[in-house]
């Protein structure tokens, strides 16, 4: 592995340490311009606008730039570093709100797509937020791969998910605010501890004291704090996990039961929708339909009688099935 010399170095500390009139004030006006776009292209249900919103967005500079200077134990640039991302997020959130007031609908998960993708992150989303922070890192150090960055931006979800914040909060949906605040969150912590993972493999510190740049002592208790922050997000994005394996679970062993039971009647069933506490099933046939209480009989046996279920059959209303165990 090629070291880091210190050329590499100072373009690494002059591309991510926000210092100077004039880096902050093109942050500043790059996030409020890529908020506006996010909140925009969410409100239009737009991937394309949104996409737009992610390569024009800067947030991923003091983040990284926060994982490097983790790295130089740095103490007055981790929290310069870290004093921007939170105020960077509170103004993304803070347009989205305002956008919101602009639009005379809710924008909420359902009945908006690019909200719905954002408000219940799981595992999979931790996973690909690291392997998007090594990517980003990697680039960092390797300028022979910059031309990666917007690819990175792309993957990597930052100013899209806040503004889904501001946006459903004013909408009064502060659950879905809350899943979309965790996915900001995981992301940011993925980035910060793969960043400084790599850099550490890369030696920046050997060739920082090569080059005689200050660098501070780095303690087991910042490596710890990194790792913490990574593992307090992985903890509820793990629950979300098991509850979509449930729930995807509940309703792939309910659909064949009531298939079964649809086609005495030769009914058919439409979709099967819902939580492992709750299921929704639509189905549709000739008059008379197919006997509710039958269903609830045939779910009892196949180990279904703590879920409810909600019957909606065509021309015929819906017919709840309260759970039975």
């Amino acid at each position: 592995m090629e070291a880091v010399s210190g050329a590499d170095l100072d373009r690494m500390t002059d591309r991510l340490f926000l210092e100077g009139r004039r880096k902050q004030s093109a942050f500043w006006v790059l996030l409020t311009l890529a908020a506006i776009i996010a909140g925009a292209g969410v409100v239009a249900d737009s991937d394309a606008t949104v996409i737009g919103a992610m390569i024009v967005a800067p947030l991923m500079t003091p983040i990284l730039g926060t994982a490097l200077a983790v790295v130089l134990a740095d103490r007055s640039r981790i929290v310069r570093g870290v004093t921007i991302v939170l105020a960077g997020a509170a103004l993304v959130v803070a347009l989205g709100f305002l956008l919101g007031l602009l639009v005379p609908e809710p924008v909420v998960a359902a009945t908006n797509s690019e909200v719905a993708a954002r408000v219940s992150p799981d595992l999979i989303d931790l996973v690909a937020s690291l392997a998007t922070g090594l990517v980003g890192a990697f680039a960092l150090v390797r300028d022979d791969v910059s031309d990666t960055l917007p690819g990175v931006a792309i993957a990597i979800s930052l100013v899209p998910p806040l503004a889904v914040v501001g946006l459903t909060l004013e909408s009064g949906a502060p659950g879905q605010a809350l899943g979309a605040l965790l996915l900001f969150a995981s992301n940011v912590a993925a980035i910060v501890a793969t960043g400084t993972g790599l850099l550490l493999v890369y030696r920046v510190r050997a060739a920082a004291e090569a080059a005689g740049r200050p660098v501070g002592h780095l303690g087991v208790g910042t490596m710890a704090v990194v790792a913490g922050f990574v593992v307090i997000v992985a903890v509820p994005l793990g629950v979300a996990s098991y509850r979509v394996f449930t729930d995807s679970t509940t309703i792939a062993g309910v659909r064949p039961v009531a298939e079964q039971w649809a086609s005495a009647r030769s009914w058919r069933i439409v979709s099967v929708s819902g939580t492992a506490d709750a299921i929704q099933v639509d189905a549709i046939g000739p008059s008379p339909g197919p006997d509710t209480a039958a269903l609830r009989r045939a779910l009892d046996q196949a180990g279904y009688a703590g879920v409810a279920v909600a019957v909606s059959q065509a021309f015929g209303g819906t017919q709840e099935l309260p759970a039975t165990g």
